[in-house]
């Protein structure tokens, strides 16, 4: 059966108006009047008024932990999270997964793993290691969307970072594969200084974490008297990962995209001061992208509670003279896009107990509220809705190649967010789809509200979650 639905605010790329979207099946095959009546029996009709009537949002920095890790995350807590905050289509990272996705056998697991629980369409990365060069262009031919490196030790094992030689084996490569290069850009150049066991705090879990997860180094931590560090005050970790980090790996990041015209990107920008590099790159037309992520739009040091590790991620929440930055350039287009960068754990390993944030796994999880936190930020800072959609549904679709995604036009996957952008909710746990609760937005109050979530012309929220499970594996074609 088609389906005509309407809103007198629909959300299209320059801007909201009154409309009707003709759905066939599981695309979009027209834009109509708002006030159009096909006078057919066999269309159903919904008219949501003067709720909005948005894309489906497209989060391409998620890590789903599965296989391997699903006692972290998974496929169906995950997704089903992200089908209640009006995200339609996910992009999973290549690591935090077990085997790490760096071989098309481990990609074959991966998809293999989701089948039959995916609640919206998820795509995946592939990993770039030092000596996995001779799987690349596999991973591309199997239907990889990109590819993840760390510049900085990730931490896990089988994950190690790159350095600039692997970064140029692997450029060709992508460049002739089509597809974006991403980059966890910190880049330490400052020589460790010895450290103690108790100073390190290192994991005895008996898996190995990645670089924003545990430990990160301590050598610019100002100490107390004795020598001292407090681990709970979140300056401590702060101070442990300076801005300059990513202000180095950027400039090398630009310097590579204009040797080499390839598209590199850099995932959670934090430090505005790298900034001013990328805009200069971006005059020069050479293809960097970047995002940044909610927590950064959301969240500053100075208000972080001590011992609240649930706000540790990394590169780590920053000034809030540096927030403010980061949303100016949203709207200037430096900045390309947002995402979650959804990376949750267990709470013990959050060291919800200790408070200890040196010890904690780093990562922010809140998948679910993406829409509404980022909707929340940007409405008081003067943001219309066309440029919200832009920055959570378009633009990402396009980063990854995804045509078919991010924008009500004809012809795209008929992925739709009903929305109330006048409701008013607080973040409570007991509303959490995510594995667990450990989330820095609860208590959080947030303005606009996800009624419903349609999935290409299915709707799959509403006053529940569907049961069966619509969402499909995406792989480049």
């Amino acid at each position: 059966m088609k389906q005509l639905i309407k809103s007198k605010r629909v959300v299209f790329p320059d801007g909201v108006r009154p409309a009707s979207v003709l759905i066939d099946g599981e695309k979009i095959r027209e834009i109509l009047p708002y006030e159009a009546d096909l006078g057919s029996s066999d269309i159903r009709l919904i008219d949501y008024g003067d709720l909005a009537l948005m894309p489906g949002v497209v989060d391409t920095h998620v890590h789903i932990n599965e296989p391997g890790r699903t006692e972290w995350e998974g496929f169906s807590t995950a997704t089903a999270a992200a089908a209640k905050g009006g995200i339609t289509t996910l992009v999973d990272m290549p690591l935090n997964c077990d085997p790490v996705t760096t071989t098309v056998a481990a990609l074959q697991s991966k998809v293999k793993a989701c089948t039959n629980l995916l609640h919206v369409d998820c795509g995946f990365y592939g990993g770039v290691i030092p000596g996995n060069v001779n799987d690349l262009e596999p991973l591309i031919d199997a239907g990889v969307l990109g590819f993840k490196s760390f510049l900085i030790h990730s931490g896990i094992h089988e994950f190690p970072h790159v350095a600039e030689a692997d970064i140029r084996k692997a450029i060709p490569i992508l460049k002739k594969g089509r597809v974006p290069y991403l980059m966890h850009a910190e880049l330490d150049l400052t020589p460790p200084a010895p450290l103690s066991a108790t100073q390190r705090g290192g994991s005895k879990i008996g898996t190995s974490p990645k670089p924003h997860m545990h430990t990160p180094p301590l050598h610019n931590v100002e100490r107390g008297i004795g020598g001292e560090v407090d681990n709970r005050l979140y300056s401590t970790y702060l101070a442990s990962r300076p801005r300059s980090w990513e202000n180095d790996a950027v400039e090398l990041m630009a310097r590579l995209a204009g040797e080499t015209n390839a598209h590199l990107h850099v995932v959670h920008l934090s430090s505005s001061d790298a900034l001013e590099t990328l805009e200069a790159t971006r005059q020069r037309n050479i293809p960097l992208s970047v995002e940044t992520c909610h927590h950064y739009l959301t969240y500053c040091a100075e208000e972080i509670p001590d011992g609240h590790t649930e706000f540790k991620c990394a590169p780590p929440i920053r000034e809030r003279e540096n927030r403010e930055k980061l949303w100016q350039a949203i709207r200037d287009g430096v900045i390309d896009f947002a995402v979650s960068d959804h990376s949750p754990c267990t709470p013990a390993l959050k060291e919800r107990g200790s408070g200890d944030f040196m010890k904690a796994w780093g990562g922010i999880a809140g998948l679910q509220f993406s829409l509404s936190v980022f909707y929340t930020g940007a409405q008081s800072r003067g943001f219309d809705l066309a440029q919200v959609s832009h920055s959570l549904s378009a633009a990402p679709a396009k980063f990854v190649g995804l045509a078919n995604k991010g924008s009500i036009a004809p012809g795209m996957d008929a992925d739709l967010v009903v929305f109330d952008t006048e409701a008013r909710f607080r973040v409570e746990p007991a509303m959490i789809a995510h594995r667990h609760d450990v989330s820095p937005y609860v208590g959080m109050e947030l303005t606009g509200l996800v009624k419903e979530t349609w999935l290409r012309g299915k709707q799959i929220y509403g006053q529940n979650l569907a049961e069966t499970p619509s969402g499909r594996a995406i792989l480049r074609q």
